[in-house]
C-alpha cells in the first residue's frame, strides 16, 4: 500500500498513516533538508512537498519542480537496518542467547522447558549435526529419516518465551548480516512438550493434554503493539468477568492454538484451555510460607467456562508461545503430560515414563 506524507509549512511532518516508522520519517525530514538547499523556489512560501511512498521508490512532488523527483528505494536501506543494540549477535554473528546460525535450525522445531530434556528427545533422531548450549538453552537439530528436526530447550516462564521465539524467527526472517528482514516470511512449526498440573477433578495424573487456547495472566504480551490483531477478545472479556478479576494483576488475554498443527495432534489427548501464570507458586495458588493474595483464585480459574470449554491446567509457557507465534506468523502447539492434580491434590509416581511416550508419539506424527 502507498503511504503518502505532507510536511506542514514549518518543515514537520504530519503523519496521516500510522505505519510510517520514526527512523523513515527522519531519513525523509533528512532529504527534505538536502533539496531545500538545491532547488530554489520563486516564491517566498515555504514550499508544500508531498512524499508518497511505495515498496520501491519514494516520490517527492509539489516542490516547484517541472516532475515528480524519484528516490530509489534502494538508497534509503537504512531506514529498515535494525540496530546492534535491537538485534544482538554474538561476535561469530550467531544469535545472542540461542547461540545459533540460521542454517542450524529446522523448519520443524520441539521446545521444552527442561534442558536436561533436550538429550533424551535428540536420543531417538537417527543423526544429529548440530549440539549447542548456551545458558539453559541447549540445542540439537538432527534427523529422523529423511525429516529434519530441531529439539530446544527454553528454560522456564514466558520471559523465556520471548527470547526464545523472537530469536527463533530472527533467524528464518531476519538477514543477520545486511540487518534487515527479509522480503519472504518463512514459517516455523514450534510444538512445546511440557508438563502441568491439572485443574480438574477429572483429568487424571499421568494423562496428557493438548491445549486448545491459552489465557495468560502475565501481561507479557501486552508489551506488543498487534497483540489485538491475535488475542480473543471474546474468552478474554469472559475470563476476566467471570473470574472477577483483580486489577491490580496484569490484565489477562486468550490465544488460540495453531489450527494446523492442532489438527495433527488433537485425537491423542485430551483437550482445554491452558492457564499461563507468570510463577510457580503464589501465581498458581501455592502457598509455603506466603500467603497469597487471592486465595480462591485456582477456583475462579477451574470454574471458568466459555461457550463449553474449561480451563483445564496451569503451566508457565504457553499463552505466550501462542500469542508470539501467531504474531511472528509461525504454528505453535503445546502438549503437556499430568504429572499433578491441583483439586485431588495428587503426584505422578512415574510422570518421567508418561513423558517418554508423549515424546514418541508426537515424533512419529513429525517423522
Amino acid at each position: 500500500m502507498n503511504k503518502t506524507y505532507k510536511y506542514s509549512k514549518n518543515g514537520d511532518i504530519r503523519q496521516f498513516q500510522q505505519s510510517m516508522s520514526a527512523k523513515k520519517i527522519r531519513v525523509i525530514q533528512e532529504i527534505y533538508s538536502v533539496l531545500q538547499t538545491m532547488v530554489k523556489t520563486k516564491t517566498s512560501k515555504t514550499p508544500k512537498p508531498k512524499f508518497t511512498n511505495t515498496d520501491n521508490y519514494v516520490y517527492l512532488q509539489n516542490f516547484g519542480l517541472l516532475r515528480p523527483f524519484v528516490i530509489n528505494a534502494k538508497y534509503l536501506n537504512i531506514m529498515s537496518r535494525i540496530a546492534e543494540s535491537e538485534l544482538v549477535l554474538n561476535s561469530d554473528g550467531s544469535i545472542y542467547h540461542l547461540k545459533l546460525h540460521p542454517e542450524e535450525i529446522a523448519h520443524n522445531i520441539i521446545v521444552v522447558g527442561d534442558p536436561g530434556r533436550v538429550a533424551s528427545i535428540s536420543s531417538h533422531f537417527d543423526r544429529i549435526e548440530i549440539q549447542r548450549q548456551n545458558r539453559e538453552i541447549i540445542t540439537h537439530t538432527g534427523y529422523i529419516g529423511s525429516k529434519r528436526l530441531t529439539v530446544l530447550s527454553t528454560g522456564m516462564g514466558t520471559d523465556n518465551i520471548d527470547i526464545v521465539l523472537n530469536e527463533l524467527d530472527a533467524l528464518v526472517n531476519i538477514d543477520l548480516k545486511k540487518r534487515e528482514a527479509k522480503s519472504e516470511h518463512t514459517e516455523l512449526n514450534i510444538i512445546r512438550l511440557g508438563t502441568s498440573g491439572a485443574l480438574q477433578a477429572d483429568i487424571p495424573v499421568d494423562s496428557t493434554v493438548i491445549s486448545t487456547h491459552g489465557i495468560g495472566i502475565d501481561g507479557m504480551l501486552y508489551y506488543y503493539r498487534d497483540i489485538k490483531k491475535v488475542y480473543h477478545q471474546e474468552m478474554t472479556d469472559a475470563f476476566i468477568s467471570q473470574s472477577n478479576w483483580d486489577s491490580n494483576f496484569p490484565r489477562p488475554y486468550a490465544v488460540a492454538a495453531s489450527e494446523k498443527l492442532f489438527e495433527i495432534f488433537a485425537k491423542e489427548h485430551l483437550q482445554g484451555i491452558t492457564a499461563t501464570a507468570p510463577g510457580f507458586y503464589g501465581p498458581q495458588g501455592r502457598k509455603l510460607r506466603l500467603d497469597t493474595a487471592h486465595p480462591d483464585l485456582n477456583k475462579a480459574i477451574a470454574d471458568f467456562n466459555f461457550e463449553g470449554q474449561r480451563i483445564v491446567n496451569f503451566e508457565m509457557e504457553t499463552s505466550a508461545l501462542y500469542g508470539l507465534g501467531k504474531l511472528l506468523g509461525h504454528n505453535t502447539l503445546t502438549i503437556c503430560a499430568i504429572i499433578a492434580n491441583r483439586v485431588s491434590k495428587t503426584y505422578s509416581k512415574d510422570y518421567q515414563t508418561t513423558v517418554k511416550k508423549l515424546v514418541v508419539s508426537v515424533l512419529e506424527k513429525l517423522s
